[in-house]
């Protein structure tokens, strides 16, 4: 299949041959069509594989090829972080280029006077967070009356950020004549409970086994002591010359630590998460991109939507408390058909979160010994391992409380 055969409006077949597009990836193939048709859609796909392009392309098309009476917001795309929806946002621009339709951002962290003159001028198509688009709606500077189109991207995140509520009161305000689709690199059957009710008998797509990680990443895994973590991450990046590594931690304590530790090792070193400014962060994630910044280390949901273009090394200096996350970290590696490096370190008091990740990935993940960085096998774990799944979900609750809290903030 190329995407000539799918008989797209030319702006978007020249904006195809611009970015030297010629043949759809898998979830491009799976998708497209039955958009084209018009039915809801539920689909599954590794990050890297395409998604944006999956769903824009069609929901373009379609608008190119409709009379409308009135101008008005006619397609929205919910995403779960400013990151991603910038992503997002930046693609869809690229793929309309060459038509007249216009393209919206809108997110938390940022002025909201530019974004209403934006959409005082006239937006065919938003992309937004769902705090802040409910900030546009409060207003009276968006109306979602006219809405046809409606994506949910990263759909389980958005769930598990604790969106629920404000999801909720934006569905109330959509027509009930619309399009649906549901992107998202997992898809878990609880995610399929609370958003069923807005599908209309959707089509199901996907191109990888649920929750698999992605073929082209090559996962190692290092046992090593929690206080000498940071050590082995230099020794890596240095002994390797590794020039462009993105480091997870869980909080964003941690990633501001390791970033002063690093950067004393003589690494160029920048940290990004939810406290800090969106201009900082977008500062950092462009020194990043640009060389300047030798290593980023970022939290789960400060990462979510950064595409880098051949990024070849992440590093988890800190497993996930949810073993969901591990498989969104290495995605952000081999991306687009590249191969790429994920690294672990694994303490012993992290064990029962490396079980929980093979429980998931349904695979024998053994922590290998590197030279001069072998664990001390005469320390004793804590009981991390006892009562976990409470305590993961406490940590959970904890998390979404704090998010709610700081959304309400802004």
């Amino acid at each position: 299949m190329s995407f000539q055969s799918l008989n797209l409006a030319d702006e978007l077949n020249q904006a195809l041959a611009q970015l030297e597009f010629t043949e759809p990836t898998q979830i491009q193939a799976l998708s497209i069509p039955l958009i084209l048709q018009g039915k809801d859609l539920l689909a599954t796909a590794q990050t890297g594989t395409g998604k944006t392009a999956a769903f824009m392309l069609p929901i373009l098309n379609t608008l190119l090829q409709s009379e409308f009476d009135t101008p008005a917001v006619r397609a929205l795309v919910l995403a779960p972080t400013r990151e991603l929806a910038q992503q997002v946002a930046k693609d869809t621009k690229r793929l309309a280029k060459f038509s007249h339709l216009k393209v919206a951002c809108l997110y938390g962290g940022a002025n909201i006077g530019p974004q209403e003159k934006i959409l005082k001028e006239g937006v065919d198509i938003v992309i937004a967070t769902p705090g802040r688009l409910l900030d546009h709606m409060i207003k009276g500077t968006l109306s979602l009356n006219a809405i046809s189109h409606l994506v949910f991207d990263e759909a389980d995140r958005m769930l598990d950020m604790g969106f629920i509520g404000e999801i909720k009161r934006i569905m109330r305000k959509m027509p009930e004549k619309r399009q649906t689709m549901l992107f998202s690199a997992t898809m878990d059957e609880s995610v399929l409970t609370q958003v069923k009710m807005w599908l209309n008998t959707p089509d199901r797509v996907g191109v990888e086994q649920q929750n698999s990680t992605a073929d082209k990443v090559e996962q190692t895994f290092y046992a090593v002591d929690e206080d000498r973590k940071r050590e082995l991450i230099s020794h890596l990046i240095g002994k390797n010359n590794w020039q462009q590594v993105l480091v997870f931690t869980r909080t964003k304590k941690s990633a501001d630590e390791y970033a002063s530790e690093l950067n004393k090792d003589g690494l160029a070193t920048l940290s990004i998460h939810g406290d800090k400014s969106q201009g900082a962060r977008e500062r950092a994630l462009e020194q990043f991109k640009s060389g300047k910044t030798r290593v980023l280390v970022a939290t789960d949901v400060a990462a979510r939507g950064i595409d880098i273009k051949a990024l070849s090394y992440v590093i988890n200096a800190e497993l996930p408390y949810v073993a969901e996350d591990y498989i969104h970290r290495i995605g952000r590696t081999g991306r687009a058909g590249n191969s790429g490096q994920s690294i672990s370190l694994v303490s012993i008091d992290e064990q029962w979160l490396l079980e929980e990740i093979e429980v998931l990935l349904d695979a024998r993940l053994t922590p290998q010994w590197l030279a001069g960085y072998e664990p001390d096998l005469t320390k004793e774990p804590k009981d991390n391992r006892k009562n976990s799944a409470k305590s993961r979900k406490q940590r959970d609750k904890k998390r979404v409380l704090g998010q709610r809290t700081r959304r309400r903030k802004k």
